[in-house]
């Protein structure tokens, strides 16, 4: 009796094998078991490093540190990618042996979990000023826990074997002591130091930002001309800007020093425009481009990355003018307090009271925005934290030279090599609340020239103490936090136990640390990847990891930018909900190679359910239809536990031979690429073999052996039919499975399968063996047998063709002479049944004969169309056969009649002598070059007819 539907997530492997199998291979639905798989693999235990076997030391582990996510964040391409090329590295070596850890967690993103706390409170009628820092880190804190969870149950929506009882963030208490501990030991090894420079500050959130978080747009702005008047003088020099009111922070005008307009100014002073009479000096130097706009720039040290080179070179004066929240401050005088950008109005209509200004013109230009906050960034000279990377960039420099660090696609080297050789120091302060703080304690009341740096505040007095201070001395720790980007380089190793762990054997961080592969998108090579390499060579003496695979953008399918604007976005979610999480997968990976961005459209994810699907069908004819009554002593035999052996190859006919040989080339060609890393090639190749081999050809010659009606009836010929149909399946789900993990899982459950080792977390595909598991051990093939097919497959098509160019009916069985010689044409004489069945021949009047023979004379001479397949090799139909010579020459007559008036009508236009003069001279040769395809076609036509049998 058929139970009710029993939830998979608490099945053993053996109910999930009972409920599979029970429900049978209906129609081909992704949404009816792609969530129960996974929830079986999960609490099974499948993820886990040692799933598949025990812990012995004879193969190296395989770490993926996944990239975190942000903890709040929500589903999208990006992720998406990652995780299908992550997925199949994971899977891949999973079943190749190999303890697999892929190390998951989320990342607390600093700026923009606080800045949507931020606008609660603000819709909230409060502010985190108002409410304080302890409170309002409490309710980031239960803003996490309301949506912290969304991203990795979206992750693993998609099919991603992390080990999730790893799962980490960033935040946890641990790993919070490792960011602690790095920043206390870059600042022992004097890396770490507190400056004055140039940042990237967004006003909105209050905070500098690193130059990933900031994003340029092309926008319509103005540029402003305005005189700026050399003191003591009717003279000015002609200036623009598109920031009028940082006129209130320059400190000098700069002209190139053979710039003859403005020699005699060199050494004078200007005056500010509205700023009470302060003056600046007027500098040469050959930075300024004399073509360039009226060849004279204002020098804004304080608020532009140029001119704060300037001004440093120079010893210029720096004034910040503007307050956190991009308001100006005293130092822009009567415009204190006003927002920039009324600022800037309020300044230019002063200054046109003035008759200070020139003109103002229309302007496109880059304007840089806070990728969170959307705010226009402004540059700004701020007291940061930094951390000195000169000495870190060189050494991941030289990771990449020696060979150390391997970069997928190698192409990259060259901008690897480019960044870190012009590399500057890392600010690694936010003004946030929301992070890691900083651990630095300062002395006394106020001021900040006395600080001490500790792994906490008991530490810190300890050492206080110890430089002479009082025990109960006023201690203050620094405000700001660090760059999220400073705990994510922690990534690789804080995650496995460092600091902790240090040293100590058998611990995670010795067994998982180096970790094996990078995997990530080429837009964050700099920002995330080389931090990651200088921080854990730095601490830990050792690179993170032995490889950086890049992958590209996810882009529209015309390769512009997936934008809610444009209406192009697919989102994963709906695209899985629809599709089926193997089609998208398939869809991103394939057709692709490392470093390319991946134009997508739902056309491409809509013919790769259809390949799911042709999958699922192959399976269906298998287990329903070639297995069908089979006993169970065959079944159990026919369970894959290795490859198949030479002695049993030798056994089998020549398209068992072929399919198996092509097999294993294939296993062999994508065992290879997915080592190198050549993820898209591999899995493009294993569509081609599933559709174009296994489907289109052996399947359809596998019912010769079958069915008796078609040729079938040896018990030992059908056997070996259902072994290499399962044997070929088999291997073939294995090798998509790192793909197509969902699909592939179900339809193995279906087929014979070998027991499962005692040491596997369950019986599942995802922990079976990779068809090869030692490369010395090459899998058998016979090029023989190849070649020798592929001539079958040639005659084939040249049978089909023929029977296309003559019309025949599709139905119509067709008479055919096939000669060849030697072995060749005893392996086409044996397998004459799948030539009849494959090509639509009549049995009773085909034959093969041996080359020079008086049948294949015989043939040759009589009225038929000679096929030539290659050398040694042709087939002779009779035309007789192939068409009837009445009805073909009504048809042909028919056609020619249509051809002549075409003809006609096309001749008398060209000879018409105003078409000629009159039409464009495109239309003519268009026209010409129809007549002359006419002219060809009837020509065929009438070559057809003289050939028709009288």
């Amino acid at each position: 009796m058929r139970q009710g539907p029993t939830s998979l997530a608490s099945s053993t492997a053996k109910d999930y094998d009972l409920l599979n199998k029970e429900k049978g291979l209906d129609s081909y639905s992704p949404n009816e078991f792609e969530k129960e798989i996974y929830s079986w693999w999960e609490n099974s235990g499948c993820f886990q490093p040692d799933a598949k076997q025990k812990p012995n030391g004879e193969k190296e582990p395989y770490v993926l540190p996944m990239p975190p996510p942000n903890v709040t964040g929500r589903l999208h391409m990006g992720h998406a990618i990652f995780v299908a090329l992550q997925d199949v590295l994971a899977r891949f070596h999973r079943m190749r042996g190999r303890p697999v850890l892929w190390l998951p967690g989320t990342d607390h993103a600093g700026i923009a979990t606080q800045l949507q706390v931020e606008k609660l409170l603000i819709s909230e009628g409060t502010t985190r000023e108002d409410v304080g820092r302890e409170k309002f880190l409490e309710r980031v804190w239960e803003y996490k826990a309301e949506q912290g969870g969304h991203i990795t149950t979206q992750l693993r929506s998609l099919g991603a074997s992390a080990d999730w009882t790893r799962e980490r963030f960033t935040m946890d208490s641990d790993l919070s002591k490792a960011v602690t501990e790095a920043f206390v030991r870059l600042h022992e090894k004097g890396l770490v130091y507190r400056g004055e420079y140039m940042v990237n500050w967004a006003p909105l959130l209050k905070t500098a930002v690193s130059d990933l978080e900031v994003e340029y747009s092309e926008e319509e702005g103005k540029l402003y001309y305005f005189k700026y008047m050399v003191e003591g003088s009717d003279d000015y020099l002609p200036v623009a800007t598109t920031r009028p009111e940082t006129i209130m922070g320059d400190t000098a005008v700069c002209v190139h020093p053979e710039d003859e307009r403005y020699k005699d100014f060199v050494g004078k002073k200007a005056v500010v425009p509205m700023g009470d009479g302060r003056t600046i000096p007027i500098i040469a130097d050959d930075y300024v481009d004399m073509e360039f706009g009226t060849g004279a720039l204002k020098i804004t040290p304080g608020h532009d990355p140029n001119d704060y080179a300037i001004g440093k070179k120079y010893d210029l004066p720096i004034i910040n003018i503007m307050n956190k929240d991009g308001s100006l401050n005293a130092n822009a005088g009567i415009y204190n307090s006003l927002d920039r950008f009324e600022a800037r109005e309020k300044l230019w209509l002063d200054m046109e009271a003035a008759t200070l200004t020139i003109k103002v013109d229309p302007h496109m230009q880059r304007v840089p925005r806070s990728q969170r906050g959307g705010e226009v960034i402004e540059p700004l000279v701020s007291s940061q934290w930094f951390v000195k990377t000169e000495g870190m960039g060189a050494k991941a420099l030289k990771a990449v030279e020696d060979g150390d660090i391997k970069i997928v696609p190698q192409r990259f080297d060259k901008i690897w090599n480019n960044w870190l050789t012009d590399i500057h120091d890392w600010c690694i302060s936010r003004q946030l609340w929301w992070g890691h703080r900083i651990p630095v304690w300062y002395v006394g009341d106020s001021g900040e020239s006395e600080y001490i740096v500790a792994r906490n505040e008991a530490e810190a007095r300890e050492k206080a103490v110890e430089q002479g201070f009082s025990e109960d001395v006023v201690l203050r720790q620094e405000e700001d936090v660090l760059d999220t980007w400073f705990s994510s380089g922690l990534w690789p190793f804080a995650t496995v136990g460092w600091p902790a762990s240090e040293g100590v054997e058998g611990s995670d961080l010795s067994r998982f640390y180096p970790g094996t592969c990078l995997e990530t998108g080429y837009d964050i090579l700099f920002f995330w990847v080389a931090r990651m390499v200088m921080m854990g060579i730095e601490l830990t003496g050792k690179s993170p990891f032995s490889v950086v695979y890049l992958h590209g953008l996810v882009r529209a399918a015309d390769g512009t930018k997936m934008s809610k604007t444009k209406g192009n976005v697919i989102d994963p979610l709906d695209t899985v909900a629809e599709y089926g999480a193997d089609s998208l997968r398939y869809s991103l990976v394939t057709g692709v190679t490392p470093g390319q961005d991946i134009p997508l459209n739902m056309e491409k994810i809509e013919a790769n359910r259809n390949f799911a699907n042709k999958l699922w069908n192959c399976c269906k004819f298998v287990t329903g239809n070639a297995l069908r009554d089979v006993d169970e002593a065959e079944l159990s035999e026919l369970g894959v536990s290795g490859p198949i052996t030479g002695e049993e190859f030798k056994s089998l006919s020549l398209p068992e031979r072929y399919i198996v040989s092509k097999c294993h080339d294939l296993v062999k060609s994508v065992t290879s690429d997915i080592e190198n890393y050549q993820l898209g090639a591999a899995g493009s190749k294993v569509y081609e073999f599933l559709w174009d081999q296994y489907a289109d050809w052996y399947i359809e010659i596998s019912k010769t052996r079958l069915y008796e009606g078609l040729g079938g009836g040896d018990e030992d010929e059908a056997k070996a039919a259902r072994r290499v149909l399962v044997y070929i399946l088999d291997t073939s789900l294995r090798l998509l499975h790192p793909y197509m993990p969902y699909v592939t899982e179900q339809l193995w459950h279906h087929l014979p399968r070998s027991s499962a080792s005692d040491e596997q977390a369950a019986h599942a595909l995802m922990l079976s063996d990779w068809p090869q598991m030692d490369d010395t051990n090459p899998l058998v093939r016979s090029q023989e047998a190849i070649s020798s097919f592929e001539c079958f497959q040639a005659l084939t098509r040249s049978i089909r063709n023929a029977r296309a160019e003559y019309n025949v009916e599709p139905g119509k069985r067709i008479s055919a002479v096939v000669v060849a010689s030697g072995d060749l044409k005893v392996e086409l004489e044996t397998e004459l049944k799948s030539l009849v069945a494959l090509a639509k021949l009549d049995p009773e009047s085909v034959s093969v004969c041996e080359a020079g023979s008086d049948e294949a004379k015989a043939a040759a001479a009589e009225d038929s169309v000679q096929l030539v397949v290659q050398d040694g090799v042709e087939a002779f139909l009779p035309l007789s056969g192939l068409i009837d010579p009445e009805k073909e020459r009504k048809r042909l007559q028919k056609q020619q009649e249509k051809l002549e008036n075409e003809i006609k009508k096309l001749a008398g236009r060209l000879q018409s002598k105003g078409f000629v003069e009159k039409a464009p001279t495109a239309v003519v040769d268009k026209a010409k070059a129809e007549l002359a395809e006419l002219e060809d076609q009837a020509k065929k036509v009438e070559s057809s007819l003289e050939a028709l049998p009288v």
